[in-house]
This record gives C-alpha cells, structure tokens and sequence, in this order.
C-alpha cells in the first residue's frame, strides 16, 4: 500500500462568518455557516491539489456535524474515520473580520464533540496508507482528545509518515497561557515539520528573532521549519538549508484558513517531490523556495474569497 495520504487529526468545526467587516461583533447583522478547523482545512488543501486526506475527528450528532460530514466528502476527503456522539454539540466559532481580513474568533466549545474523542478509539489501521500526518494545538488540552492524539502520532510514526506541528494558538480556548504553552511545549518533540507563524514565535520559543530560535526548536527535534510571516512573505530551514519566499500581492477579503492552506499546500508539494522521513533533512534550498513559492501562490488566491475551504485553489486555478 502506498504511503500518500495525508491523515488529519484535531477539531471540525462551523465557522460562522460575518456579512461585514470592519466592525465589531455587535454590528454584525448576520452570519454564513462554513465548515471548517484547522485539520479539516489542511485536508482540503492537500485534497483540492490532486491528493489523498483523511480527517479523524468526533462531531455531534446534529445538523452541524451532518453540515461538516457532507462538505468533507464534497470536497473529496476521506470520512471514515470521523466518529459521531450525543454527549456534546458540534464546535462553533463565530468569527469577526477586521478591514485587512484578519479575524478574531468566539467559541462555542465547552465542550464540543472533538473534544470527547479518546485514545481508545483511534485505530492502527487508520495510519497504513499515510504519507504525513498533521496536528494542531486546540485539540491537545487536558482532555480525551489529547490521548488521541498521542495514539495518532504513535501509529503514524510505525507506518513511517512525517508528523507535521501546526501550533496554530487559539489564546481564548484556554484557561491560561501557561496551559498552553506546557501543551505545545509537550508535543514539539513528536513533529518532524513544524509550522509557526510570526505572531506565536516569541510566545512559543521566548525569541523574537526566528534565526535565534532555530537552534532551540531543532533541538526540540523539528527537521524541516516552516516559518511564515504574513504578507512579509515565509521561510523554510532546516538544519542543512534555507529558503525564502515573498508573498504575492493579493487584496485580502477574508484570511481565514490561510495559515491552514499554507501548510496542506506545503505538504502535498513535499509529497510531490518525494520527501519522506529519511530525506527531508536533506532537501535543497532551492526546493524549499520551490515549495514556498507555491504555497505563497495558493494562499493569494484563497485570501480574494471568503471562507477557508471554499476558497481553496486547484492545480490548474494556481
């Protein structure tokens, strides 16, 4: 069987996006349902591109979880691994835009479905065909769902898939700071790529400078950094090589999963060029900027549209 998929584990969710931006929550009148969360969004990515993906995850038994199972399969991801309970809802997050397209998000998770899903449910067999498999921190609090992750990232490692580390920080998700930094700070060592944005670098490794933090977060164990900076454009290092990419322009409408297409984009172009577990320390500089290049290219079409999913590019459209 042939390692090529990506497997996703973490929360779906419904994203309700607001009818207008540049304005506060109170003024918005209404808001559209889209489905979203982190890994659901780096399996639409890498999907959308020609790939394999495979979301595990729990939703609620209701409405918004059938919204969240029939949107996943339309955009040709692999459902069968997402569980189903009635002890809690599904996850919800109301998102408000600024006029640039950033967001700021209000959750209704206390707690959601995700959540709930244990380490006794994920199964070995899950992981046969994975060639990565991508996490992010909202689903590794002091619940079921960390477990799972734990088991994930153990079966993943025995079938040989890169693990990828999108800390991805949700401040308002948890109780404290330190809560989620003891949480990150945890599954570091488990990521063989780890992405990680300008605005978490300092909170994640006490640097404000990425050339600084290198050497700590190779330590860590990360073997290929992916570190994006917004419209100031993204670099690649590892420990061998570096890379930079500017970012194209694009007059953003809504950014929301753009962080999430960056990285699904960067694995499936990884995926193209062969980089597994036994290479990556090894890939060129020149193919890091290669990867770069593209991922910059796919968020500037995905940021022109509203909605992460939905607004994701194909081959042909990039």
């Amino acid at each position: 069987m042939a390692n090529d998929t990506l497997v996703a584990i973490g929360e779906a969710l419904i994203d309700f996006i607001p009818d207008k931006s540049g304005c506060p929550f109170y003024e918005v009148t209404a808001f559209s349902p889209a489905v979203g969360g982190a890994p659901a969004n780096v399996c639409a990515a890498f999907t959308r591109l020609g790939g394999k993906s495979r979301m595990i995850t729990q939703l609620g038994d209701d409405p918004f979880g059938d919204k969240i199972t029939r949107t996943l399969k339309d955009a040709g991801i692999d459902t069968s691994c997402v569980q189903y309970t009635d002890k809690a809802n599904t996850a919800l997050a109301f998102v408000s835009l600024a006029e640039d397209g950033n967001r700021t998000f209000s959750f209704y998770r206390k707690p959601s479905a995700d959540m709930l899903l244990s380490g006794d449910d994920v199964k070995p067999e899950w992981f046969e065909d994975a060639y990565a498999m991508h996490f992010c921190s909202v689903s590794i609090g002091d619940f079921p769902m960390r477990d799972a992750h734990i088991k994930a990232i153990e079966y993943a490692k025995e079938a040989g898939a890169l693990i990828s580390f999108d800390p991805n920080l949700r401040f308002p998700l948890w109780d404290s700071k330190e809560d989620l930094k003891a949480a990150v700070d945890r599954f570091l060592p488990y990521a063989d790529v780890l992405k990680i944005s300008d605005e978490e670098l300092e909170f994640i490794t006490g640097e404000t400078d990425i050339e600084k933090a290198l050497s700590w977060l190779f330590k860590c164990g990360a073997r290929l950094i992916v570190y994006t900076c917004g419209s100031d454009g993204a670099y690649a290092f590892t420990e061998n090589s570096k890379a930079f990419s500017p970012s194209l322009r694009a007059k953003a409408v809504d950014t929301t999963g753009a962080g999430d297409g960056f990285i699904g984009s960067f694995l499936w172009k990884l995926h193209e060029k062969k980089v597994n577990t036994d290479n990556i320390s090894d890939i060129s500089g020149e193919d890091l900027k290669e990867c770069l290049d593209f991922s910059n290219k796919f968020c500037a079409v995905s940021v022109t549209k509203k909605g992460a999913i939905d607004s994701y590019p194909t081959l042909n459209e990039i």
